[in-house]
């Protein structure tokens, strides 16, 4: 027997008709490449998003082409997400801050057809266009004003192009599970595998993110994703913030600690989402400058765990809770925040810094488990870990255009990482399986290590390795960059760790360096550092 409700296809077009009606005169707020801010609404990217539908349907593009963006977060960029999405094609997040290697890889691998691209990224294109032949045409998103003389193939600047179109078009009838965006890992090993989203991943992934122990928007945020839209899927902001009428911000290309603290106060933003690298940088601007955030009232972190001396700066300066995120591409990419369960009861200070450095509770739609090397789980109880596996509605079965099996029998999802899971249902990263150090049989976290590090005043950024020891197998390496104006002080470093550590766990060396590698998605690149550590 089934039931008689009525079938209703999750389709991402209906997340922006729905803002439109709902909360069409909320803002969507703009820093524009070209310099200005630049204000819109939910209702005006809805009507431009059916003329660009339009118009790319009259270019020839049809459902299943891939259509590229590579661009930075604003309205313009979102908007080009709804109107491939609404004639059944897949948006395709170039990502700018890989090797142009891997960006020709990705691009041919997906065959993207056309580009949509902002003006930073118009002399990489043309450098690359060559190598790109599938790509028919380049759409640079500005207007004719500021449209460059370009080599690009068939280059045209978007608002022109746009003009060309009206609002009268249909979105397309679409099956649930119609692919809808690409996204490609990093590839910090082997080449970046491409996870293929569909829109029911997509819109599930944008409710379930939406539950108040995620990031729990409301339409009485102004939430302000510095997480790039070409980063693991712009951890679901541009689908979530619409979805339930928030007010968005866009930052554009200007991350710096200085323009981000601009927005947070002229915007009164009372949430944003970045990697620690951003917050590093914005702290220490609020710091030199006395800048005050009276309206902030929460800053997701993930990307790399998130120093316990961040979350005590936001909290005790600032009065903003910090929620640790945790997830992956192939997640969608969300499957953890540390939003702390009432079981917890009353923390004192230390306790709940504690707990806030741990990645949080899976919420619905997400289920984990731990296991040992032999497969066997693990138990809840804070102190195994194992693998950490996953599965869910929003979670990849498969790379595009790859044959191999990604799952194992029970369709769990490996995920690479080493997890602890308590009693709480709560989840920390003890490290990555290809990082934790292993020595004399004891498995030492290098996360662990670096965030300990972090909290010494002198310290502004730690990389923890394993190098090869003939006694232990492994022992710990800590490269540390200084922060600026002061003189390393290894010893002081050494008796913070300390504290906190057993002497085992200690780092045999730390060596002093002015800056760490980062992958194209800002974390730390530890096979640079091992080739240049260990030889």
């Amino acid at each position: 027997m089934h039931g008689l409700m009525q079938d209703w296809p999750l389709l991402i077009h209906k997340i922006i008709d729905h803002a439109a009606l709902q909360h069409g005169g909320r803002a969507v707020v703009s820093r524009s490449v070209e310099g200005p801010i630049v204000r819109t609404t939910y209702a005006e990217i809805r009507d431009r998003a059916l003329r660009l539908a339009k118009r790319l349907a009259r270019e020839g593009i049809r459902e299943g082409d891939r259509v590229a963006t590579l661009a930075w977060n604003t309205a313009r960029h979102l908007e080009t997400w709804y109107a491939i999405t609404g004639i059944g094609a897949v948006y395709h997040t170039l990502n700018p801050r890989l090797f142009e290697d891997q960006i020709v890889y990705i691009a041919s691998h997906a065959e993207d057809r056309l580009l949509f691209l902002d003006l930073t990224f118009v002399p990489l294109m043309e450098r690359l266009q060559e190598r790109l032949p599938a790509i028919r045409r380049f759409v640079v998103l500005t207007d004719g004003a500021h449209m460059p003389e370009t080599t690009l193939r068939e280059a045209v600047a978007y608002e022109d192009w746009l003009a060309e179109a009206d609002d009268d078009f249909a979105w397309a009838t679409l099956d649930e599970n119609a692919a809808a965006g690409l996204c490609y890992t990093s590839g910090t090993t082997g080449e970046p595998k491409g996870v293929l989203y569909s829109h029911r991943s997509n819109v599930l992934h944008a409710m379930t993110a939406n539950q108040r122990d995620a990031l729990g928007l409301s339409s009485r945020d102004v939430a302000m994703p510095v997480v790039p839209l070409f980063h693991a899927n712009g951890w679901s902001f541009g689908f979530s913030a619409p979805m339930v009428g928030a007010t968005l911000v866009m930052p554009g290309p200007k991350l710096d600690g200085a323009s981000l603290a601009e927005l947070l106060v002229s915007e009164r933003v009372s949430i944003s989402a970045a990697v620690p690298t951003v917050w590093f940088a914005l702290l220490q601007h609020l710091e030199a400058t006395g800048t005050t955030l009276p309206d902030l009232d929460r800053v997701v972190i993930g990307g790399s765990a998130c120093p316990r001396a961040v979350t005590q700066a936001f909290r005790d300066r600032y009065g903003v809770e910090v929620m640790h995120a945790w997830g992956m591409t192939e997640m969608s990419p969300l499957g953890t925040v540390c939003s702390l369960k009432p079981d917890y009861g009353d923390l004192d200070a230390d306790a709940w810094l504690d707990v806030k450095e741990r990645a949080g509770h899976a919420f619905f739609g997400i289920e984990m488990r731990i296991e040992d090397d032999e497969g066997r789980a693990l138990p809840w109880d804070g102190t195994a870990f194992g693998r950490l596996k996953v599965r869910g509605p929003a979670i990849a079965k498969a790379y595009f255009r790859r044959e191999e099996p990604i799952l194992d029998a029970d369709g769990y999802f490996d995920t690479g990482d080493v997890a602890t899971i308590d009693r709480f249902g709560n989840m920390q990263v003890v490290d990555r399986s290809k990082d934790v150090i292993k020595s004399g049989g004891e498995w030492i976290s290098s996360i662990e290590l670096e965030n300990l590090a972090v909290g010494h005043p002198h310290v502004a950024e730690a990389a923890a390795i394993g190098v090869p020891d003939e006694k232990w197998g492994e022992r710990p390496l800590l490269v540390v960059v200084p922060r600026a104006g002061v003189e390393p002080d290894e010893a002081g470093i050494r008796a913070h760790l300390a504290a906190r550590l057993a002497k085992w766990q200690l780092p045999d060396r730390i060596v002093f360096v002015e800056e760490i590698p980062h992958t194209a998605t800002g974390k730390i690149q530890k096979t640079a550092l091992r080739e240049r550590f260990t030889g």
